[in-house]
Order: C-alpha cells, then structure tokens, then sequence
C-alpha cells in the first residue's frame, strides 16, 4: 500500500493540510508516498488574482480551521490583485524537486507551499526552486534545469492527467492505494489521527 497525496501548490486548503500530512508521513515511515500537482490555476483560470474575490476571505477561515501561517510578504504579493497563479509552473517546479529527491517529495511538496504562503514567492520563478534546493541540500542547479526544460511541460500535463484518472475532483485529497484498490482518506481537511482511523479500518 501506499499513500497518494494530491494537491494544487496554489490551493489554500492544501496549505492548511501541510501540518496533518507532515505528521502522517512521520507516523508512517513506511507508506511509500506519491505526490500528484493538481491542476487548480490552468488555462481560463490563470488570471490576475483580484479575479478570485474570495482569496483572502478563504485563507482568513484556512488559518482560523486548521492554523496554517500566512505570512505578510505573501499578504504584501497578493496586495493589489495583479498576481497571477500558474498551477502548471507549479507543477513543474515539484516534479523538478521531487526528480532530485523522490523519497523527500511529501517535505519538499510542503516547502514548496511555505515558499509561497509564508515566503512570497512565486511558483513560477526559477529562483524559487533554487532556494527550495538549497535549502534542502539538493542540486540546485539540476533542479532549476529539470523546472525550464523542454519536457517539464509534458511533465505537468502528465500530473494533471494522473489526478484526473484518481478521480479527485477537488485538493487536498489523500489516497490509499492498494493494488487495484483506492480508498479517499482525507478531503479538504482532517487530522493524523482521522487518517490514522481510516488507514486502521483497511487493514482490520
């Protein structure tokens, strides 16, 4: 068995979700973990974000449900609406982070989130992920090559179509996935200790 978590880097409520999954791969070191980008902010939806009026007013309530931090220089970013997320750079820049360490993926998937929520950054400037990298001790430079290659859009459209075939209709969702078998344990929002009930009632 292992776990499937599938996320958007821009959606909120994964954000709020970083705590409860750091703390299930903790418990369990020995559920494999694969991490699937969303495609939250693609296509029609890659605009300015004042064209989400609900942004701040979301993350308000993310914060006050599950104490994710906001930080004020991702406040400061997303000031005057002008900003835009792009879910599929985001993608690209964790399967670049996730081709450096695989078995990191889940930490460098929250980090990636931290960068963004907390830090400000943008998930679609390279020198997010080189600070990401190095940070972690990775190759920073293999990373930033594997973020602006010709393949990583491919990459990207790959990710989206793995989520898609899961059947996940909205982020954060955490699977168990056994042989042919896919059981939702977590939607939107739960703790370790709800995913640990769930995980317990498959294998009783």
């Amino acid at each position: 068995m292992k776990l499937v978590y599938v996320f958007d880097a821009y959606c909120g409520w994964s954000h709020g979700f970083s705590g409860t999954l750091s703390e299930v791969v903790a418990r369990h070191p020995e559920l494999p973990v694969e991490v699937v980008s969303g495609g939250l902010f693609t296509g029609s939806r890659r605009v300015p974000i004042r064209e989400f009026g609900y942004v701040q007013g979301a993350n308000a309530r993310i914060a006050e449900v599950t104490g994710a931090e906001f930080g004020e220089v991702y406040e400061r970013l997303i000031a005057d609406g002008s900003f835009v997320m792009d879910s599929e750079a985001a993608a690209r820049g964790v399967a670049a982070l996730r081709e450096a360490a695989p078995d990191r993926v889940a930490q460098l998937a929250v980090a990636v989130q931290r960068a963004f929520y907390v830090d400000g950054l943008s998930l679609s400037d390279p020198a997010t992920y080189r600070k990401l990298a190095e940070e972690a001790g990775l190759d920073a430079e293999a990373v930033v090559a594997a973020f602006e290659s010709a393949d990583a859009h491919d990459t990207a459209a790959d990710e989206f179509e793995r989520s898609a075939e899961l059947g996940v209709t909205g982020f954060p969702t955490l699977l168990a996935v056994d042989g042919e078998r896919t059981t939702v344990l977590a939607y939107g929002r739960a703790d370790a200790d709800d995913i640990d009930r769930n995980l317990a009632s498959l294998t009783a």
